[in-house]
C-alpha cells in the first residue's frame, strides 16, 4: 500500500496541532486543515501540507474534501474529525440560535465530511474514521449543555456508523478526552459573550462568583488531572496503528473514572457528583 495519508480538522493548535506533527514524524503523509487561512500557511512552514476546511461552512467542508482528493488521487486511508467549539451558559440561558451554531460545527460538520469520505473508503476496501468526542459525550456537567448535547449526538450517530459499515474494511473509533491542554477555554469566550445574557439570569451569581472567574482564568493554569494533547495522540496513533482499533479510547483519569461511576451508581447519585463540578 502507498504511504498511508490522514486528513486532520482542527489542527491550528492542540489535539489536531500535536496529532499531525506527530504522525508526520511516524511517516505518515498529513493533510493538516485549519479554519484559516494564516494557520495554514504558519503549518506549511512548518513542513505539513495544510489548507482551509471549516466546519461552519459546507461549501468549505467540500472544497476542502476536494482538494484531498486531488492531493491522493482520489484515496486515503484515514479521517481524523477533530475541529470543535465549546461553550459555557446554562441551557435555560442558550438561544436556540446558539445551539444550531454550535451544532453546525460540532456535529452537522463532522457529518459532512464523513459523508463525503465513506465512498472513498467503501471503493478501496479499507480506511480509519475517528472521531474526537469529549468525556462529555457520554457524562454531563452544569452549564455546559450545548456542548454536551453536540457530543452526545456525535457519539450515537458514530455507533451507529460503526456498526452499519461492519464487514467493510472501514472502521470507526471514538476518542473521549477529558481536561487536556488546549486552546478550547479561550475559544468559548466569544461565543458566550455573543449569547449568554448572564446578568439578567436567574443564575447571575453562579456567572459573576464562579462561571466567569473559571473561564477568564489566566492560561497556564491546569485542570485537575489535565493531560497535554499528546495523551489524545497516543490513542489517534492506535486506533490508526492497530490491527483492530478500539471502538472507543477513554482519555485521562476523569473519563475513566466517570465510566465506572455510570455503570455501578444509580442516576440519582451521579447526578450528586456532577452538579458539584465546574
Amino acid at each position: 500500500m502507498d504511504k498511508r495519508t490522514i486528513l486532520i480538522t482542527g489542527c491550528s493548535s492542540g489535539i489536531g496541532f500535536d496529532g499531525a506533527m506527530t504522525l508526520a514524524q511516524r511517516g505518515w503523509r498529513v493533510l493538516a486543515t485549519c479554519r484559516q487561512e494564516k494557520d495554514c500557511t504558519r503549518l506549511q512552514e512548518m513542513g505539513l501540507e495544510s489548507f482551509v476546511l471549516d466546519y461552519a461552512s459546507r461549501e468549505s467542508i467540500r472544497e476542502g474534501f476536494e482538494e484531498a482528493m486531488s492531493r491522493t488521487d482520489g484515496s486515503l486511508y484515514a479521517l481524523f474529525n477533530n475541529g470543535a467549539h465549546g461553550f459555557l451558559g446554562a441551557v435555560e440561558d442558550t438561544p436556540a440560535d446558539a445551539l444550531r451554531e454550535i451544532f453546525e460545527v460540532n456535529f452537522f460538520g463532522y457529518h459532512e465530511l464523513t459523508k463525503l469520505v465513506i465512498p472513498v473508503m467503501r471503493k478501496q476496501g479499507y480506511g480509519r474514521i475517528v472521531q474526537n468526542s469529549s468525556i462529555l459525550g457520554f457524562t454531563t456537567l452544569p452549564w455546559r449543555g450545548a456542548y454536551n448535547s453536540t457530543k452526545f449526538a456525535l457519539e450515537g450517530l458514530s455507533d451507529t456508523l460503526r456498526i452499519e459499515l461492519r464487514n467493510t474494511g472501514v472502521y470507526v473509533s471514538l476518542i473521549q478526552p477529558g481536561p487536556i491542554g488546549t486552546k478550547i477555554r479561550v475559544n468559548t469566550r466569544r461565543h458566550f459573550e455573543k449569547w449568554i445574557d448572564w446578568e439578567t439570569s436567574p443564575f447571575a451569581d453562579d456567572y459573576r462568583n464562579r462561571i466567569i472567574p473559571r473561564l477568564y482564568q489566566e492560561n497556564g493554569k491546569k485542570d485537575p488531572f489535565e493531560l497535554p494533547a499528546s495523551a489524545v495522540t497516543k490513542a489517534l496513533v492506535h486506533a490508526l496503528e492497530a490491527k483492530r482499533p478500539k471502538e472507543k479510547y477513554r482519555v485521562t483519569f476523569p473519563t475513566q473514572f466517570m465510566a465506572l461511576m455510570k455503570r455501578i451508581l444509580p442516576t440519582s447519585a451521579v447526578d450528586r457528583i456532577l452538579a458539584k463540578q465546574l
